[in-house]
């Protein structure tokens, strides 16, 4: 079924008593300074990459960094990789960082067998093959004690023929599985604003990054989407600890980065039902904000000024 966007927008406003939601700021654009594609050659100044917009080429500055699991040198990357670089703020044309491989898993255990994980992210995502390699065991076991059936897990890695080297914990598990989460209190649904954690996902899971239109969009998936319509008939959302409106698909947020300043508007365009289960804090900067509001795409996050390897950071989220 089309979703009239622009009805949404009203059907919000009415609903929180405003005259209208943000309106996106051109002078905002979330992604201005971020490029995703597969790399086609790097050397020792420059690469090239493929894009939606063709070939694109970025030179190398002194300050440059490369991450593929952890810190690298140019010389690490490989062509037909899927990379994402955010630009110098004076030039978009020099890299600033650059991200290959970036993969993320966050859920519910669903399956173990050794030390590979099948993890359940939400009921309208495919579920996804972790495996934790020995080099990253001692972290991962120190903040998820309990990779077991039932019980939560997030992690940040990098694919690798098509499954997620889970190599960096991003919040401490919570010592109970997801059945016996703690009942939350009735939360205000109606509050203007509300701060959390902002987190991120892949909407195109890593795959053909040049041509597929998932693995650059803007957006947000949202943890407290209302009724049937936009979560679902399998909906299985828990009641956020965060003092959520419940929104619809189509509906506008604007979300700021607590850390650095940079907001935009984005549209909700999915649920996080499975964000839903965490109730945990963001250490990115200080912030008394529990439970996670946000998980923006890829893109966006990036371009809000946050590292994925980190996994989050704390947000204002403002409706109406």
């Amino acid at each position: 079924m089309a979703v009239d966007v622009q009805a949404r927008r009203r059907l919000t406003a009415a609903l929180l008593g405003r005259e209208a939601p943000p309106e996106p700021d051109a002078a905002a654009d979330p992604v201005e300074r971020v490029t995703r594609g597969v790399l086609l050659d790097i050397g020792p100044h420059m690469l090239s990459m493929a894009t939606p917009k063709g070939e694109e080429r970025f030179v190398f500055a002194d300050s440059t960094t490369f991450w593929h699991g952890r810190e690298v040198c140019h010389t690490d990357l490989r062509p037909g990789q899927d990379v994402v670089v955010r630009s110098h703020p004076a030039n978009r044309w020099v890299v600033e960082r650059l991200w290959a491989d970036l993969a993320r898993v966050t859920g519910v255990i669903a399956e173990r067998t050794e030390d590979t994980l099948v993890v359940d992210t939400g009921h309208d995502r495919p579920r996804v093959t972790a495996t934790v390699p020995y080099r990253a065991s001692g972290r991962m076991g120190v903040r998820h004690p309990r990779l077991e059936p039932g019980y939560l897990f997030d992690a940040v890695g990098i694919w690798r023929d098509g499954e997620v080297q889970a190599l960096i914990p991003v919040t401490s598990q919570p010592d109970y599985p997801v059945s016996r989460i703690p009942a939350r209190p009735p939360v205000e649904r109606y509050r203007e604003t509300v701060s959390g954690t902002a987190t991120w996902y892949d909407p195109a899971l890593g795959k053909n990054t040049h041509v597929n239109p998932l693995a650059t969009a803007v957006g947000a998936a949202y943890p407290a989407l209302d009724g049937e319509l936009d979560c679902g008939p399998d909906c299985d959302r828990h009641t956020t600890c965060a003092a959520l409106p419940l929104l619809s698909i189509g509906a506008r947020l604007r979300l700021r980065n607590d850390c650095t300043g940079r907001s935009a508007v984005v549209p909700v365009t999915a649920c996080a039902s499975a964000t839903s289960r965490f109730c945990d804090r963001c250490r990115a900067c200080a912030s008394e904000g529990r439970g996670r509001i946000a998980q923006l795409t890829l893109l966006s996050f990036i371009g809000l000024g946050g590292s994925p390897e980190a996994g989050c950071f704390n947000a204002t989220l403002t409706v109406g």
